[in-house]
């Protein structure tokens, strides 16, 4: 059995992302502005609005692989078996404030320390009591670059940390603009994505090409596939590795009836206690979502 890395999350958690007065731009122009919401572990949302509006941008952000301009996006993270919490904050411009406080006495806050991308950053570490000055017994702080002020408190000492960088190990994504390794077959993109992102428990490789029905094409390089079966084997690569959050950008592209019920059926089966986010206009590919956001409420 392989060993796994000392950043790797434990398998048994849940993410929570919140994203507070959150706004991206291009150039000059704000694709959203004060975007104040928080994307709960267990549910499923629908980003909604015309073409061009942001959807997929804002689907970006939640990735981690896309920095906002302004506000703070936080990954919460707490495991299922001690529930404990801890924050990522993945906001490229942040200034951390780290806070202990008890009346009428010393007390270590016990808050994690904090690994962010980007040097620079001057940690906040404060403590308040009545009575006279303490010290936080706070521990060492990583931090990003200078910006934004966020706060965390309360959070146990053995919470679990992840760094910003490491944010991808808990999310998968399925885009059109996200394109598979067409030089290799189906079985061999698979092994190869597997060797970065496991699959659920349970499901191997032979198992995610005799359920997504491209059994006859497992000797084919992709580059042959038609475009319906190359989203099929994007959806598998998204859907059946063993992440805390699944990003669906228009999902449903370029498949027929029987990929729409595939698709149906894959959510039904692996999503349901996951935190899922679909992108689309399309009401057949968010109908299972159980929130809709409206996109150009934020602008």
């Amino acid at each position: 059995m392989e060993e796994e890395s000392s950043n790797v999350l434990p398998k048994a958690i849940t993410m929570t992302i919140c994203l507070s007065d959150a706004g991206k731009r291009f150039n000059r122009d704000w694709i959203f502005r004060h975007v104040n919401y928080t994307f709960e572990a267990g549910q499923s949302y629908a980003i909604t609005g015309p073409n061009g509006s942001g959807k997929s941008t804002l689907l970006q952000v939640l990735s981690g692989g896309m920095m906002i301009n302004e506000g703070v996006i936080e990954f919460e993270v707490r495991s299922q078996e001690s529930g404990l919490p801890s924050v990522a904050l993945a906001k490229e411009g942040v200034r951390l404030a780290l806070h202990s406080s008890s009346e009428g006495g010393s007390q270590e806050s016990g808050l994690p320390s904090v690994a962010l991308a980007k040097e620079g950053v001057r940690p906040a570490l404060h403590s308040s009591s009545e009575g006279g000055s303490q010290e936080s017994g706070l521990p060492s702080v990583a931090l990003a670059k200078e910006g934004v002020r966020s706060s965390a408190s309360g959070f146990r000492k053995q919470s679990t940390i992840i760094s910003t960088e490491n944010i991808y190990q808990q999310v998968s994504i399925c885009a059109p603009y996200l394109e598979v390794v067409e030089e290799m077959t189906v079985r061999e993109f698979l092994d190869f994505h597997k060797g970065f992102k496991p699959f659920l428990p349970g499901v191997t490789t032979d198992t995610i090409i005799s359920t997504i029905g491209l059994e006859e094409a497992v000797n084919k390089q992709i580059r042959y596939y038609s475009s319906g079966m190359k989203q099929r084997v994007k959806l598998a690569q998204c859907i059946f590795s063993d992440t805390a959050i699944v990003l669906l950008d228009e999902p449903c592209t370029n498949l027929d009836k029987a990929g729409i019920e595939l698709y149906d059926s894959l959510i039904n089966a692996y999503c349901k206690n996951r935190l899922v986010v679909v992108s689309s206009n399309d009401e057949e590919e968010y109908k299972f979502c159980q929130l809709k956001i409206n996109i150009s409420d934020y602008k």
